[in-house]
């Protein structure tokens, strides 16, 4: 479907007034959403980022206060939590690489 035909929404050939208004608010709708979800995955990247490096400042905190044994306990948990941190973040960019490919292909196929 081409730009034209998305905003001829009654079908009649022409593009009046209201017509391009509507498209053109559902345009910068479309790129207000996509700025949003862009700063929302940087929020993440960072917190996921800031979350990893200071897993490891926790534990060396712990073991130094004293607490030996809670120090060991949350070293041996860092392998599931540095996996689920990872895995949460791949799967939020695969997933979102995934749509937008379909989102090509269905354009190209049309």
């Amino acid at each position: 479907m081409t730009d034209f035909e998305k905003a001829d929404i009654n079908g009649d050939g022409k593009i009046d007034e209201a017509e391009y208004k509507i498209h053109i608010e559902r345009m910068r709708r479309e790129m207000e959403d996509e700025d949003a979800k862009r700063d929302q995955q940087r929020k993440m990247v960072w917190f996921a980022l800031f979350g990893m490096l200071g897993y490891p400042l926790f534990v060396f905190a712990s073991g130094a206060l004293g607490f030996d044994n809670e120090s060991k306990i949350i070293g041996d948990m860092s392998g599931v939590y540095f996996m689920s941190v990872g895995l949460v973040v791949s799967a939020f960019f695969g997933a979102d690489a995934y749509v937008k490919g379909k989102e090509k292909k269905k354009e190209k196929d049309d």
